[in-house]
């Protein structure tokens, strides 16, 4: 079959795609809850483009670092001793001596090496074509299997990653699936979260024992637990390998709990890194990270070793467990931030966004396709320096609006407690 009779939409199809999801965008606009212009106005607080106050709870800066006083100095401070935004040209090439430092840091920080990247996108764009080739294992490419539900950053590059190898797709966290292929194909690839963006995370566990018995190369995005959880921020992933391997890879963003911005990729060895320097595309093409990124990443770097971070994680696993107590969902116990209450229908969910959006409260409605159809929810998240009260007043105002508009949760995930009852 030559080119022009392959079929098409093998690995994605953004026609039908559009034409399911765009009715919904259009409705989030309309009611107000999507194509914002804001204004920050203080920490956790925004002011839109039609004089609405908000309280933010769809923010992914899980620790509150994007306002933090020490990062921001970071970034003055590093565009003052540098006198320049970037160095204008690949990597390769010439880079700033301070970006240079700033890998050595991160690669400290996470007791591994470590690369930046100008976000976590870029660095999946560069990193996963190349082990689709085989040259990260041993020049034989691996079988790719991407997780149903890994982020669209990585799953949108299974077409690029097809013409090097074989392209699967396992249902989501399901080991006895990916065992059977590492059975039949030898040699493979897993590319998913550690935890993922609508919430739940990787089985770690069946994960390690496959890659012991079988050798699976693991590819995993531990973007949302970066910073977030773990000893010094280290994640879900990287505290559960005491040395990271050639065959697994860690990719993250720096935007999220971390405070800065850009993307990392932790690695096996020097050659790997050397690879992706020189022939990973997106991640290495001429806009590096530019200098107040880099000051500031350095700034969260050190307090990554205080005591005020350990104080931050701690509070906002307070804050997690004082909402599980107020309201279940699918996500209740897990020490991620993330929060969704099911409302079924993309319609429903637009509406109790847009209602709370009046109340002032800035939340996510997410649907196909970030979700399966049917299964749209308003998406929430927490932060380590939001009020007890403002949580409280949050869950009051979703318990009313819930039932206002008389969704039928009764017996569903997502469904709310009584204030004060931690559901079981």
């Amino acid at each position: 079959m030559n080119q022009m009779q392959q079929a098409p939409n093998l690995y994605s199809n953004y026609r039908k795609v559009i034409a399911l999801a765009n009715p919904h965008w259009d409705a989030a606009e309309l009611g107000k809850v999507a194509g914002l212009n804001v204004e920050v106005t203080g920490a956790n607080r925004l002011l839109d483009q039609y004089g609405r106050d908000f309280q933010h709870f769809c923010t992914t800066s899980y620790l509150g670092l994007d306002h933090h006083p020490a990062l921001l100095e970071g970034a003055i401070a590093a565009l003052q001793e540098t006198g320049t935004l970037r160095v204008a040209n690949s990597k390769n090439r010439c880079k700033l001596a301070i970006l240079d430092r700033y890998e050595s840091e991160l690669s400290q920080l996470f007791d591994t090496i470590c690369l930046t990247t100008l976000s976590c996108s870029a660095a999946s764009a560069g990193v996963l074509p190349l082990l689709a080739s085989g040259v990260l294992t041993e020049n034989r490419p691996p079988v790719m299997v991407f997780d149903q539900q890994a982020h669209y950053s990585m799953n949108h590059l299974k077409a690029a990653c097809a013409d090097e190898t074989r392209v699967l797709t396992c249902p989501h966290n399901d080991m006895d699936f990916l065992e059977q292929i590492c059975q039949r194909y030898g040699r493979v690839a897993y590319v998913g979260d550690g935890a993922y963006s609508m919430g739940g995370v990787a089985n770690m566990e069946g994960l390690l024992y496959l890659k012991d018995r079988y050798g699976l190369f693991l590819y995993l995005d531990d973007s949302h637990a970066l910073s977030a959880v773990g000893h010094r921020g280290l994640g879900l992933v990287r505290p559960r390998m005491p040395a990271l391997d050639e065959d697994c890879l860690i990719v993250a963003s720096l935007a999220k709990s971390f405070g800065a911005s850009g993307g990392l990729v932790m690695l096996g060895n020097q050659r790997q890194k050397k690879l992706i320097q020189r022939y990973g595309g997106p991640s290495n093409w001429s806009q590096s990270l530019n200098c107040a990124a880099i000051g500031a990443g350095r700034a969260s770097i050190r307090l990554h070793y205080s005591t005020e971070f350990a104080q931050l994680q701690a509070r906002l696993q307070t804050n997690i467990r004082l909402f599980d107590s107020l309201i279940s969902t699918d996500q209740c116990h897990s020490a991620m931030a993330i929060r969704l209450i099911r409302c079924g229908q993309a319609e429903r969910a637009n509406r109790i966004a847009g209602a709370l959006s009046e109340l002032g409260f800035f939340t996510s409605a997410v649907f196909f396709p970030a979700v399966a159809q049917g299964k749209a929810a308003i998406r929430i998240t927490l932060r380590a320096d939001m009020e007890s009260a403002l949580i409280r007043n949050f869950c009051e105002g979703v318990t009313e609006l819930l039932r206002t508009q008389r969704i039928d949760c009764a017996n569903a995930p997502g469904t709310l407690n009584e204030p004060g009852h931690h559901p079981s």
